[in-house]
């Protein structure tokens, strides 16, 4: 079974997989960033879940930053990927890099449909909370995989700058 879930900011069984999770993600995994690789448990249970809930609520964000929601997708128990959704953009997140949905697949758990089912559940969520007719995603032009995934949610190239192409998916 996957499933996409809020990322648990409270449970501390599901806490210590999502550290082990964060800690291990790549610094930059094709575009998709993280600037907790390598984390301890005490620095992640502190500064990271609080930033969590500033993206969260919005408040105390630096300028350019908008609110977003981090999923968690679990295949049959374990830790499959991580989705971040936005669902307001500013002009940057709409036309340079960014967009509403951002995702990263575990090695272990890639070519094998997760980041296609992950995508699509993430699409229905940002569905719900946005006023935007179509959603954007960014992608390296080197990750063809990435690119198939949205293609296969029904994204089309919409535009290109010099090393991403920005990808729209119809959610109306």
């Amino acid at each position: 079974m996957t499933e996409l879930t809020e990322f648990d900011l409270e449970t501390p069984e599901i806490l210590q997989e999502e550290w082990a999770y964060i800690r291990d993600l790549a610094a930059d995994e094709n575009g998709f960033t993280n600037d907790s690789h390598g984390i301890t448990y005490a620095d992640f249970i502190g500064s990271y879940i609080l930033r969590r809930r500033q993206f969260l609520t919005g408040e105390g964000l630096e300028s350019g930053l908008v609110r977003q929601t981090d999923y968690i997708l679990w295949a049959d128990g374990k830790i499959a990927g991580l989705f971040r959704i936005r669902p307001e953009l500013n002009d940057f997140l709409r036309t340079q890099n960014g967009g509403h949905i951002g995702f990263g697949i575990h090695p272990d758990f890639r070519g094998r449909g997760y980041a296609t089912e992950g995508l699509r559940q993430a699409l229905l969520l940002l569905k719900a909370k946005t006023r935007d007719e179509s959603a954007v995603l960014f992608v390296h032009k080197n990750n063809g995989a990435s690119l198939r995934v949205m293609q296969k949610n029904g994204g089309t190239i919409h535009h290109e700058t010099a090393e991403n192409y920005c990808v729209h998916i119809p959610l109306r």
